[in-house]
């Protein structure tokens, strides 16, 4: 696939599965061997079912969210992009009931393409900061 290919993938990955909730598209855009790098909960795993439990999860403690591509920067098979998620905490989400807060925080990403699907992906999402969003911790200091 070409950058822009890849850039457009990413895009309808966003935009179909992680704001619009079709979870079951993962299996369309992710490889069957896919490798997440990135664990933001404790023994998630790896492989599209992993991802699938993932966005359940985030699909059912924030119904409301809706995710913004920022920036998309493409070389050969590597994506990178900077993304913005934003919701309400209305379901449980790693422990922590549901506080009704609004929530911003944003995400870096790194993902690996092969055979027109991401067989890989990095991250960093600021975990810290939706955790004190929903009252989960007190800032440091």
């Amino acid at each position: 696939m070409s950058t822009e290919a890849n850039k457009a993938h990413f895009r309808r990955m966003i935009e179909q599965v992680f704001t619009g909730g079709n979870i079951d598209l993962i299996d369309e855009l992710l490889t069957d061997d896919f490798v997440e790098h990135e664990q933001m909960e404790p023994g998630a795993g790896s492989g599209p079912e992993a991802v699938k439990q993932m966005m359940a999860g985030m699909r059912a403690a924030f119904p409301d969210l809706q995710v913004t591509v920022d920036s998309l920067i493409a070389e050969d098979d590597i994506l990178a992009a900077r993304t913005t998620w934003r919701g309400t905490h209305q379901g449980e989400f790693m422990g922590v009931p549901a506080s009704g807060k609004s929530v911003e925080f944003g995400a870096i990403d790194f993902v690996r393409y092969r055979d027109g699907k991401v067989s890989e992906h990095w991250g960093q999402t600021d975990a810290m900061g939706l955790m004190m969003q929903i009252g989960a911790m007190e800032p440091p200091g």
